[in-house]
């Protein structure tokens, strides 16, 4: 899947809920995180400049669901 720009996007699974207490995460349709004053602030206002993938590492990041990537590099060391 790409964009306008012919970057790839990044469907991660997160949507997003605006109520009244600010905005609830979800993650594969499950609450992931609901953030509320000065951070639904915040995410309001970046969001809306973002594109899908940029959307969507946004959401990983508030969540904390993102590789960071040292996984792996963290695995081969406890396997030694």
């Amino acid at each position: 899947m790409t964009d306008n720009n012919g970057k790839g996007c990044e469907d991660l699974g997160f949507t997003f809920l605006k109520n009244k207490e600010g905005f609830t995460l979800l993650h594969h349709n499950k609450v992931a995180t609901i953030l509320r004053g000065r951070k639904a602030q915040k995410f309001e206002i970046d969001i809306e400049y973002m594109d899908f993938s940029g959307q969507q590492h946004l959401m990983a990041r508030l969540t904390g669901n993102y590789k960071r990537g040292n996984e792996k590099a963290l695995k081969n060391r406890n396997s030694k």
